[in-house]
């Protein structure tokens, strides 16, 4: 028996969880989460426009950036267009579910791996984002690496307009419908990294991007 087995077993003892009635507490589990009720929120238009209008507020008063495009295809030359205009190279990292998009064709130099130190820009997409914050909530697998998002200067991420959700309750929900069981990592990304001192003087990149940009699909 591996360390982590024996750990697991011995919480399964405690909680007197067994192959018996290990369907039973789950259906119980799942019974909980779907009755629970929702706390005291804003209260949120849920129409998609207004999805996508209120998350363009929240992430600009986030310190994002935001452009639109009609499609996915359009992606490669808005992403080329922010990257000259802001004096960064024409290459990146990009999560490899991004990899066939057409990069190439718009002059960027293209590598679809986790990220590393080097780094300078990383390109993702998102699993979801939550309009009432101004977040992005990104889930990691082989074909997402956390890493892109997270080590390069500039993250520039790619948030189809179907997956704007109103708040964080409905950004677990669609997880659980959809993944079934959480990966390895998910990540809520609100706008550049930053910190503050005593003064709380606030500086961008501390530990993290210290660009964040949001390239909305209206189309998708």
């Amino acid at each position: 028996m591996t360390s982590r087995e024996d750990i697991l077993a011995r919480l399964r003892a405690r909680l007197n969880r067994s192959e018996a009635n290990a369907a039973a507490a789950r259906a119980a589990l799942e019974a909980t989460l779907a009755a629970k009720a929702i706390g005291p929120r804003p209260a949120i238009d849920t129409q998609k426009s207004a999805l996508a209008g209120r998350l363009i507020e929240k992430s600009l008063a986030q310190s994002s950036t935001v452009d639109c495009v009609a499609s996915l295809a359009e992606a490669p030359a808005a992403v080329a267009r922010y990257l000259a205009t802001n004096g960064l190279p024409a290459q990146a990292v990009v999560w490899p579910a991004l990899a066939a998009l057409d990069w190439a064709g718009v002059g960027l130099a293209i590598q679809a791996r986790g990220a590393v130190d080097a780094d300078r820009v990383g390109i993702t997409g998102c699993f979801c984002a939550i309009a009432e914050t101004g977040t992005l909530m990104l889930c990691s697998g082989p074909a997402t690496p956390a890493t892109v998002s997270l080590l390069p200067e500039t993250h520039i991420a790619l948030v189809p307009a179907s997956r704007i959700v109103p708040a964080m309750e409905e950004a677990f929900a669609l997880a659980r419908a959809e993944l079934g069981a959480l990966p390895r990592a998910v990540n809520f990304v609100s706008g550049p990294s930053r910190t503050g001192d005593i003064e709380q003087t606030i500086v961008l990149g501390a530990h993290g991007p210290s660009r964040v940009h949001l390239l909305l699909i209206e189309g998708a």
